[in-house]
């Protein structure tokens, strides 16, 4: 940080510093031990799901090419925030770099937007799958699944570009302590001397727009995929088919569900605490990552047998 000769503060910033619970600095030690092994836990259940599907023949499939896409996008998103957010939990590294600040924000709001666009692609492969079984394989095909990788690749990629590059052409003017554990948009440009209007509408219209559209879409499958199991005549088919799906709505409403309790603390933070937006900001980078490959992953007998088969070659 520089002095002009005019004694104003130079608006450089080399570097941030996180500043993680504010208020509740005491518990940030006892609250590291369930976030550690929720990040191990994440890590090593998307490890096991992904060398399953890669080395069991028979998971060579769209489906589970869907779900590998579901845990690259998970343990990227857990690489990318918890072990920073440990670091400053047990070792007080709270400095971040200002490059490094804007790339784990690009990070964090693209994948974030992927995740949300994959669980889309798969309520409709599901939504296929119950509603048009004789279909399914001529729809849901390997080229089917590469163009779906491609478009969520595509308009996530690009559509956030925009996120870390408005945020860093503000001027800091020396200011450099984020009230977060992370480089959130809103959080970091709070700290600029600027006007952020344009920061703030890209980020709601553009969050809006990408995981409410998804969001519309998934409860769509999942609204024709409940109407066609409750026509099935089937013993036991109504209860297969509800277990499967109603698992997999729950989790997509999870992980919407934290995010629009964080934007609704974010509107009325006058009335909430400021640590509880940064504690789900925090939460909904791992737990949903935690969850996916045993709701997704272990829960379906083709994935649990090829773990079994795997388990035995090992031993």
């Amino acid at each position: 940080m520089t002095a002009h000769q005019n004694g104003t503060i130079s608006s450089e910033v080399s570097d941030f510093l996180l500043n993680c619970f504010v208020r509740s600095h005491t518990w940030q030690l006892s609250f590291s031990l369930p976030l550690s092994l929720l990040f191990f836990l994440a890590m090593g259940a998307n490890g096991v799901l992904l060398i399953t599907i890669w080395l069991e023949a028979s998971l060579h499939e769209p489906m589970y090419y869907l779900l590998s896409i579901l845990s690259l996008l998970d343990i990227v998103l857990c690489l990318t925030v918890i072990p920073k957010v440990l670091a400053i939990f047990w070792f007080e590294l709270k400095s971040i770099s200002f490059y490094a600040c804007f790339l784990q924000m690009y990070i964090m709001n693209c994948f974030l937007a992927m995740e949300s666009c994959t669980f889309m692609v798969m309520a409709y492969d599901r939504y296929v799958a119950i509603c048009h079984p004789l279909r399914y394989p001529s729809i849901i095909t390997d080229q089917f699944v590469a163009k779906a990788a491609i478009f969520i690749l595509a308009r996530n990629v690009i559509s956030t570009v925009p996120i870390p590059i408005l945020s860093s052409r503000l001027h800091y003017c020396g200011r450099k302590v984020i009230e977060n554990c992370i480089c959130a948009n809103m959080s970091v440009s709070r700290l600029s001397c600027n006007d952020v209007t344009i920061n703030r509408l890209y980020q709601f219209a553009g969050g809006w727009t990408l995981l409410g559209s998804d969001l519309i879409l998934i409860f769509l499958s999942y609204t024709l995929i409940l109407r066609a199991v409750l026509r099935l005549k089937a013993e036991g088919a109504v209860a297969k088919a509800l277990s499967t799906c109603g698992s997999h709505f729950i989790l997509i409403l999870f992980f919407s569900t934290i995010l629009l309790v964080f934007v609704l603390t974010h509107v009325v933070k006058k009335k909430v605490s400021s640590d509880v937006p940064v504690l789900l900001n925090v939460l909904h980078h791992v737990i949903p990552a935690a969850l996916n490959p045993i709701v997704y992953g272990v829960r379906t007998q083709e994935i649990k047998q090829g773990i079994q088969r795997l388990l035995k070659k090992g031993w």
